[in-house]
C-alpha cells in the first residue's frame, strides 16, 4: 500500500475512534444510572485505547518504520462481556429509552469500523499491517457482539413487558 494511502487510512481510523470516544463519553455523561454510566465510560475508554494504538502506528509509519505487531498487553484490554452485561445493567438500559437508542447507534458505528478495518486489512501488502487491521476489526467485532447481545435482550424484555402494550 502506498505511503500516502497508509497515512490517509491511519488518519481516518484515528478520527473514527475519536468520534467513537466522544459518542460513548457523551452518552455516559447523560446516563440516568451509575451502571449505565460505567458501561458507556468503559466503551469510551476502549475507544481511547484504539486511538493510542493507532497514533503509535501513525508515528512509527511517519518515521519510516514498518507497522509494529500489537502487543499482548493490548489484547488484555479486551473486556469480558459477562462482567459488563449484568442483569441489572440490562434492566436499567431497557428502562431508559435514550440509552437503548444509543446502543442501536453504537452498533452502527461499530459495524462501520469493522468494515473500514476489514477493507484495509484486505488491501494491505505488508503482513504486519494486515495483521494490525485484522486485530482492530476483531476488537470492534467484540464490541459489536456484546452490543448486539445487549440490544437483543433489551428488545426481548420490552416485547415481553405487559406494561409496554397500550391495549
Amino acid at each position: 500500500m502506498s505511503v500516502d494511502k497508509t497515512v490517509e487510512i491511519l488518519k481516518n481510523a484515528i478520527l473514527l475512534e475519536k468520534r467513537g470516544h466522544a459518542f460513548y463519553a457523551k452518552v455516559a455523561e447523560q446516563a440516568s444510572t451509575e451502571a449505565v454510566k460505567q458501561f458507556f465510560s468503559l466503551m469510551a475508554e476502549e475507544e481511547l485505547a484504539h486511538v493510542s494504538i493507532l497514533s503509535e502506528q501513525f508515528k512509527n509509519h511517519r518515521a519510516g518504520k514498518k507497522f509494529t505487531a500489537v502487543s499482548s498487553a493490548a489484547d488484555a484490554a479486551f473486556k469480558t462481556a459477562s462482567s459488563i452485561l449484568t442483569p441489572d445493567l440490562k434492566r436499567q438500559i431497557s428502562a431508559a429509552d435514550y440509552e437503548a437508542a444509543a446502543i442501536a447507534a453504537a452498533m452502527s458505528m461499530e459495524k462501520n469500523a469493522i468494515q473500514v478495518y476489514s477493507l484495509r486489512a484486505a488491501e494491505a501488502q505488508d503482513a504486519t499491517e494486515k495483521s494490525f487491521y485484522e486485530w482492530l476489526a476483531k476488537w470492534e467485532t467484540e464490541h459489536l457482539n456484546f452490543l448486539s447481545r445487549l440490544d437483543k435482550e433489551i428488545t426481548e424484555a420490552v416485547w415481553h413487558d405487559n406494561n409496554f402494550w397500550p391495549f
